[in-house]
């Protein structure tokens, strides 16, 4: 019996690329200080590498690091601090770690208490862009 496995495409590297940059850029900046933000880049949190995109070489494995990131997102984006989503937010961190993204953080980091919420950083996205 032959087992036919298609590789990942080039859109999915680029939309697993796109998640991390969206949790740098944007979720991070609203829980950490820049310096714990360049600590996470020092340890390669949610970095990837050629040798990442074989372990999530197939579609469905690219797939699954996809929903993953997008999951872990919502959930911190939603605030909820419900057991359902700390289990659902694990859950999605274990599948990343699986794939051998280094993904440390854990759920009770993302609290909506935190100081950084408003606070400017340097990992943010402008808010708007000047034209010259």
């Amino acid at each position: 019996m032959v087992k036919v496995l298609l590789a990942s495409t080039h859109e999915q590297e680029e939309k697993i690329q796109e998640l991390i940059s969206y949790m740098y850029c944007t979720i991070f900046p609203d829980y950490f200080t820049d310096e714990e933000i360049e600590q996470f880049e020092d340890m390669q949190v949610l970095h990837t590498t050629t040798r990442n995109f074989e372990y999530f070489g197939t579609l469905k494995e690219a797939f699954q690091v996809i929903s993953s990131i997008q999951t872990i997102i919502s959930i911190v984006e939603s605030g909820s601090k419900e057991d359902v989503y700390e289990e659902m937010f694990y859950h999605n961190a274990q599948i990343l770690q699986g794939f051998g993204m280094f993904f440390p953080l854990s759920f009770d980091q993302f609290n909506e208490d935190s100081d950084c919420r408003h606070s400017l950083s340097v990992y943010s996205k402008a808010v708007n862009q000047l034209l010259v």
